[in-house]
């Protein structure tokens, strides 16, 4: 299964949808970046958007990827699309994150009416609504979105497809463990805690407890947004999806 994660805007939270929703939960999946920026930051072949031959030939030798488009490599790729007649056929699904803010809804949309023009149906264009806040209102918050989907139902949007705010991907960003090792963790904070003598050391040691009861609290929001984007992949849990991280 080949899955773009795609939005003209930026700061929508594209990698953390790649990395920590859509990786874990698409076994043996690579992770491929579109971003020049990103480039030798460890994240898979890093391709720019007018490299569109040469990603449409990369993605035939792999059977399962999730692609992350960077935000100012969309218009690009899409117009290479256009010459590429049916290569929108190459992904299965594509994946657009949306956050509150009206700018990133509107160019939301704008990215759903390009693809959906480029004769993606709307089965296969699934929105995610994230970075919402606690106790928020969907329908309230992201009322620009869905009015539009009402009117023109271009795309897939289930509500409970959503992701909150949620400081446990600034502290990954930090970690050399991930969200899995974090939430699997049975480490007993508390007693080292108590026995610890230097005040830096139990500082360090509450972080570490931290950290993991925000992986745990996040873990089953993760479940269940992937459960409702229907991707047709049967659940399972994280920590065995044996999704490869690329070198």
């Amino acid at each position: 299964m080949k899955v773009a994660v795609i939005n003209f805007s930026g700061n929508v939270g594209k990698s953390t949808i790649c990395k920590h929703l859509l990786m874990p939960r698409m076994p043996g999946a690579e992770l491929i970046s579109i971003e020049s920026m990103n480039a030798g930051e460890g994240r898979g072949p890093a391709l720019r958007g007018r490299q569109f031959g040469e990603l449409q030939a990369y993605l035939y030798t792999v059977t399962d990827a999730v692609v992350d488009i960077g935000a100012s490599n969309v218009e690009d790729l899409l117009n290479l699309m256009q010459l590429y007649q049916g290569s929108q056929e190459d992904f299965d699904f594509y994946v657009v994150p949306t956050v509150p803010s009206l700018k990133q809804q509107q160019d939301t949309i704008a990215t759903l009416i390009d693809l959906s023009q480029l004769g993606v149906p709307a089965s296969r264009l699934k929105v995610v609504f994230n970075m919402v806040e606690m106790n928020a209102d969907i329908e309230q918050t992201f009322f620009l979105t869905l009015a539009y989907l009402r009117e023109q139902p271009i795309a897939s949007a289930d509500t409970a497809c959503k992701l909150r705010m949620n400081e446990i991907y600034a502290r990954l960003r930090q970690s050399s463990m991930d969200l899995s090792a974090w939430a699997s963790d049975t480490t007993d904070y508390k007693t080292l805690i108590a026995a610890a003598t230097d005040t830096a050391q139990k500082l360090e040691l509450a972080q570490k407890l931290a950290t993991r009861r925000l992986a745990c609290g996040v873990m089953p929001e993760l479940d269940a947004c992937f459960a409702s984007l229907n991707l047709g992949i049967a659940p399972m849990a994280p920590g065995r999806a044996g999704g490869r991280k690329a070198a």
